[in-house]
């Protein structure tokens, strides 16, 4: 992180977060509060959740299981309650268990998976795509919404946070970090755009069917997300989601955050 923006990161900081561990079960409890506090980034989550299931309804095989894995502090079930709520920790607002890199699942019993924010967190990718194909019936997907690699997001990220990294130029798709801490926040692009054929060639059961910049950046960030004080108050979410829509033709230099869409073929 550069030493210029240590300060105002630290200034800007929710002090609840202080010292607090990324791994601990505390961390998700102090998220969902401040999720809780939040109207406006409870709305981008919205738009995400909505995202997932219109993109589900176009390209998805309609039967099976839906899913949201890496789900944390996430709200998605109170929106559509027909998903099965999971993480790889129990907590209140989850239905079950999971570990997305070895699911307790049967064979193609699942039409759709959604993971919001928790791929780069993955250390072994390639157990994930495996088990995609495994769980996924045909013409079923995956959602998955992820730290944007464009020249605004990829210049925050870098200097955002201390217990994650964005390195487009790290080698191997696997890691050593633990659940939060040392995560790569550059790997959706790493595997699904610098190395894409690699991934077509490894896993040629699922294929990419689009990707999509998400147009919610001035709410996500005004809103300050999980870690960050808000900016603006709530009341001015309408005329930033208006400048939003305006500014649609800048997404690809102005976006945070984008979708990467994953079917497994027929």
């Amino acid at each position: 992180m550069s030493s210029f923006l240590k300060p105002i990161i630290r200034l800007l900081s929710d002090p609840r977060l202080k010292s607090v561990d990324v791994d601990s079960d505390h961390l998700l409890e102090i998220h969902r509060q401040i999720m809780i506090e939040k109207p406006m980034m409870n709305q981008v989550f919205r738009g995400f959740y909505d995202f997932c299931i219109n993109t589900d309804q176009a390209y998805f095989n309609p039967s099976g299981l839906r899913i949201e894995i890496g789900a944390g502090v996430s709200f998605f079930k109170e929106v559509y309650p027909h998903i099965i709520s999971t993480d790889i920790k129990s907590a209140k607002n989850l239905d079950r268990v999971l570990d997305a890199l070895n699911m307790d699942l049967e064979n193609e019993t699942v039409g759709a998976f959604y993971g919001l924010n928790c791929f780069h967190h993955f250390p072994k990718p390639r157990r994930f795509f495996s088990e995609l194909q495994r769980t996924l019936k045909p013409g079923g997907g995956c959602v998955l919404i992820e730290p944007y690699y464009g020249p605004i997001a990829a210049k925050m990220y870098q200097n955002l946070f201390d217990t994650e990294i964005f390195d487009p130029k790290q080698l191997s798709w696997e890691s050593d970090s633990s659940i939060m801490q040392g995560a790569n926040q550059a790997l959706s692009w790493i595997v699904f755009v610098r190395d894409r054929k690699v991934f077509e060639h490894e896993f040629p059961d699922l294929e990419i069917v689009k990707t999509a910049v998400m147009n919610n950046y001035l709410r996500y960030l005004i809103s300050g997300g999980l870690n960050f004080r808000s900016l603006l108050p709530d009341w001015m979410s309408p005329i930033l989601r208006a400048k939003e829509f305006l500014l649609r033709p800048l997404n690809t230099w102005l976006g945070l955050h984008y979708a990467i869409v994953i079917r497994k073929r027929n």
